[in-house]
């Protein structure tokens, strides 16, 4: 799965400028309801869908940051409450795991032979997913205030914590740092990259035993907990939409942020211009010694419910492709993403995702079990980072934690 994210991601910066010609909806009736995260592009995503409605055609969409919390319950009905997930190659596992999802590769034969290939995501030989963007945390950081005070941009982060005690030391800010570091995903995806950046292995080889209580764990727990004592004191609240927030008042320095919501900070909606204009980016922080970035690798995509009709899910499949026609790609939505559509013209504002691209950083895993682990980890880890254990006894609960949900999903 590696391999098949790499390849997908590279293939993104490959397309031709040349626009494809994709059908019209071509809709005559049908169902489609989406659910999905909030973010400017999958909103460009939904508004794109939405546009087949009409003439018996319904389209809705809930995009909200609880999308992990009620998509597989949506789609357990029969029929499926929502017939389209939007997903990361992370809670796709999930939805596959519990039989929710259709192959595609029907749909994609009478519809969607202009798709481009490296779009298609392809799981034990099926199609069970057409990505349309890129995605990676990488450095994000107030360019303005570093220069002031004479630091240059962090490439570690150990580096960051000597950055964020001179601003801190300067009176610039109390709590220069910021992260989603809210307690459960955001807070368990913190570790996985920092794990990965420290070298780490989660299982043992070719097996699904948790591997994590060792030096590499240690090491990340204690790194996290550092940049904790820089953040605002509810930093275990604070997903993406509150750290960026932050940021945008002039609290926040310096963050590990994903490149799909860097727009969002740097337009002339949420900060004053004096803090916008300057809110730049850079590629992964390294940590450690390892030669891996501290992040992970990702693709965006959408799904076709298993249980909805035929009908419906033809109905999905045509507006969720309108979604991600050339016909969405502006001068405002260019920026949004690394689209994986051709016609997409690289922006600055998604430099640091191609610099983590170039950096090699590794593709979050894409294990069926790996869902469990992240689980256990956002469970498990506030109790460290709050001082409750130490980070010994902290990986011995998640690994068990993480055993015992393995054992009952059988995985173990």
């Amino acid at each position: 799965m590696k391999t098949l994210l790499k390849g997908t991601l590279a293939g993104a910066l490959l397309l031709s400028a040349a626009p494809a010609v994709y059908a019209a909806c071509d809709i005559t009736e049908g169902r489609v309801s989406i659910v999905g995260n909030e973010f400017p592009a999958i909103q460009t995503v939904a508004a794109g869908a939405m546009a087949c409605a009409g003439d018996g055609v319904e389209v809705t969409a809930n995009l909200t940051a609880d999308h992990q919390k009620i998509n597989l319950p949506g789609m357990q009905g029969n029929p499926a409450e929502y017939t389209s997930a939007i997903i990361a190659n992370s809670s796709i596992v999930a939805l596959m795991n519990e039989d929710v999802i259709r192959p595609l590769d029907d749909l994609i034969a009478k519809h969607g032979q202009d798709i481009p290939k490296n779009q298609l995501i392809t799981i034990n030989g099926k199609v069970m997913a057409v990505a349309f963007m890129a995605n990676a945390q990488h450095l994000t950081y107030r360019k303005d205030v570093l220069a002031d005070l004479g630091v240059e941009p962090p490439k570690s982060y150990e580096d960051m914590l000597a950055a964020a005690e001179a601003v801190r030391a300067a009176g610039v800010s109390e709590y220069p740092l910021g992260g989603a570091y809210a307690a459960g995903w955001n807070l368990a995806q913190e570790f996985v990259n920092m794990y990965i950046g420290h070298g780490g292995e989660f299982y043992q080889s070719g097996t699904a035993q948790p591997s994590i209580n060792n030096e590499q764990g240690v090491a990340a727990l204690n790194m996290m907990k550092s940049l904790s004592e820089y953040m605002n004191p509810d930093f275990l609240t604070h997903d993406s939409n509150a750290t960026g927030a932050e940021m945008e008042a002039g609290n926040v320095i310096m963050m590990n942020m994903w490149g799909s919501r860097i727009g969002n900070l740097q337009d002339d909606e949420g900060a004053p211009p004096e803090i916008a204009s300057n809110i730049a980016v850079a590629g992964p922080l390294m940590v450690g010694d390892s030669g891996t970035p501290a992040t992970t690798l990702w693709w965006d995509g959408w799904t076709v419910a298993k249980n909805i009709s035929d009908e419906d899910a033809e109905a999905t499949f045509l507006a969720m492709k309108n979604g991600i026609s050339p016909g969405i790609l502006n001068e405002e939505t260019m920026g949004q993403a690394v689209w994986m559509i051709e016609g997409y013209t690289p922006a600055p504002v998604n430099q640091g995702v191609f610099d983590a691209i170039a950096a090699g950083s590794t593709a979050y895993p894409m294990l069926p079990y790996h869902g469990l682990m992240h689980t256990a980890l956002g469970n498990e880890i506030a109790d460290f980072l709050t001082g409750k254990e130490d980070a010994a006894t902290t990986l011995a609960d998640i690994e068990a934690a993480y055993t015992t949900a393995a054992q009952e999903k059988g995985f173990l």
